[in-house]
Order: C-alpha cells, then sequence, then structure tokens
C-alpha cells in the first residue's frame, strides 16, 4: 500500500533524525538518508528542497517531544520547585548515563553548522531553547518563584553546559552537580522573600 506524502515526509524525516543523531550532521548523506527512508532520492528532494531544510525539519520535529519530556520530569518530582528542578536534573543525568546517548541534538547541530550563521537548522535550535526557556519561567512562575525569568534562563545555560561536560567526562556527577547550583537558585529568592 503506498504512503501518502504526510506518511512519507515522516519517514524521510525520522530517517534523518537517526542517522544525524547517529552520525552527524555532515556524516549523513542524502543518499544514505534516502535508502533509510526507502525511497528515492527524486522523493526526498520533492519533499526538501535541500539536506539544509531536511536537518531543519528533524530539529523541529524533536521540539515538541523534548518540551513534552522535560515537562513531565519537572511535573512528577514531588515537592517544591527546588526539589522539580533537581529532579529534571535527575532525570537528564539518568537518561544521558548511557553508551547510546551522543549528547543534545540541537547543541551538535549548532556546533557542525556554527560557521554557517543564518542557516535554517540553527533558526529552528535558537527557537527550541527559546520555546523551552519559556516554558521552564512559565511553570518556576506558577511555583510561585519570584525571578522566575532569570532563572529559567540561568538554568538553561547550566542544563546545555550539563550536556556539554556529559559528553567529555561521561560522569553524571558533573550533571547532579549543575543540578545543585540549578536548584540554589530557586531555593535563594524563596529565602528571600521569608525574611
Amino acid at each position: 500500500m503506498p504512503l501518502n506524502s504526510d506518511q512519507t515526509r515522516e519517514r524521510i524525516v525520522t530517517a534523518a533524525a537517526r542517522l544525524f543523531y547517529n552520525e552527524g550532521i555532515r556524516a549523513a548523506s542524502v543518499d544514505a538518508i534516502a535508502e533509510k527512508a526507502g525511497v528515492t532520492k527524486k522523493t526526498l528532494y520533492y519533499h526538501f528542497r535541500s539536506k539544509d531544510e531536511l536537518i531543519a525539519a528533524y530539529l523541529e520535529s524533536r521540539d515538541q517531544p523534548t518540551l513534552d519530556l522535560y515537562a513531565r520530569w519537572f511535573d512528577e518530582t514531588p515537592g517544591s520547585a527546588t526539589d522539580k528542578v533537581r529532579g529534571l536534573f535527575a532525570e537528564f543525568a539518568r537518561a544521558t548515563d548511557t553508551v547510546k546517548w551522543k549528547g543534545c541534538g540541537f547543541l551538535r547541530t549548532a556546533a557542525e553548522l556554527a560557521n554557517t550563521p543564518g542557516h535554517p537548522a540553527l533558526k529552528a535550535g535558537a527557537a527550541h531553547k527559546k520555546r523551552f526557556e519559556a516554558w521552564l519561567a512559565d511553570a518556576l512562575a506558577r511555583e510561585r518563584i519570584s525571578n522566575a525569568k532569570a532563572a529559567a534562563r540561568s538554568i538553561v545555560v547550566l542544563l546545555d553546559g550539563a550536556a556539554s561536560v556529559m559528553l567529555v567526562h561521561r560522569d553524571p556527577a558533573y550533571v547532579l552537580a549543575a543540578g545543585s547550583v540549578a536548584a540554589s537558585l530557586v531555593e535563594l529568592p524563596r529565602a528571600a522573600a521569608a525574611e
């Protein structure tokens, strides 16, 4: 049974996502992506004008699932905002402590494409990071954190730093250390407000 256009596009993005994540953006060829998706190169180019457009679609496809995962980790962690922030990092440490984890796809893509400002994938990655920061600021505000926006921005920096250090050391203790610092960012405003 032939696939409809949306299903074909989804298969191409899924195949690209696997290859981009496992091999890298530059190493994954259009030929390999088409083969993995079970389509011709012509079909791939029918759905995506260029590899650059496909790279952006790959990141866009990871945006909402990534946000949903962090939201679930935050929401399912019992306790205060401090506990929830620490829980985000604890869950991230568990998720990254495996040989299959090859880093944050958004950060790895940005690193590979750093010399191409204006690339559509860099825009998609930046949009994702901004959406994540906005979600976290909202989540902290719901927890009555007075400096939610500033705390969210700092926590995003710590989380991205933890992802980078995890790639280097492969030791979740670094992620947990970043989580302790992140948790202190939401403890301090509460302590000041209590005085």
